[in-house]
């Protein structure tokens, strides 16, 4: 069975550097995706991401920029418990969730994603602009490196189980057969 992923970028490309998930969905959509990975750019579009989270995932990996105190153009992934995301107040801002909102907001709503990640550059400036700094442009690729490496991850485990479900397959066909590895009485 294949396991079920959405990769989210988010943000204002209208805002500098908070276009940073935004444009790293985009160089991922350009690429070919595993099976049961679906890439999106949500782009300031919080409450429709929320809503695409209530069909489901067990994987679920937000690319967003985050001020977290790193030098400008850090990529950093962080394990998210949307546990730890309980709503404080209502969301008022319905095109400017932060990643808190958007698991605030989906657990009102009796959602909950599976496995979740943040995929986080450091900004430099999220002035009122088009385009991202140099340094966060410069980590572009990077990030796309990082959410390739989480999907391969997810690929290999899949791989393995597939090939364990194959050999119990194969043992409970043999189990019946002289000489099968369920034959009794050897």
């Amino acid at each position: 069975m294949t396991e079920r992923t959405l990769v989210a970028g988010v943000g204002n490309v209208f805002l500098g550097d908070d276009g940073f998930g935004v444009e790293v969905a985009r160089l991922l959509a350009e690429r070919p995706q595993p099976d049961g990975v679906a890439v999106a750019d949500f782009g300031i579009r919080g409450v429709h991401l929320v809503y695409e989270l209530l069909d489901g995932y067990d994987l679920f990996v937000l690319i967003d920029a985050a001020p977290r105190g790193c030098e400008p153009g850090t990529v950093t992934v962080l394990e998210v418990e949307p546990d730890d995301a309980a709503p404080s107040a209502p969301v008022m801002d319905g095109h400017g969730l932060a990643p808190d909102d958007i698991f605030a907001l989906l657990a009102t709503m009796g959602g909950r994603p599976g496995r979740s990640l943040l995929v986080a550059c450091e900004p430099a400036d999220v002035s009122a602009r088009m385009g991202l700094s140099e340094p966060v442009q410069a980590a572009l690729p990077h990030a796309v490196r990082a959410v390739e490496e989480i999907l391969g991850q997810i690929e290999q485990k899949e791989g393995v189980r597939d090939a364990a479900q194959a050999d119990d397959a194969g043992g409970a066909r043999d189990a019946g057969r002289p000489g099968g590895s369920g034959a009794a009485g050897h």
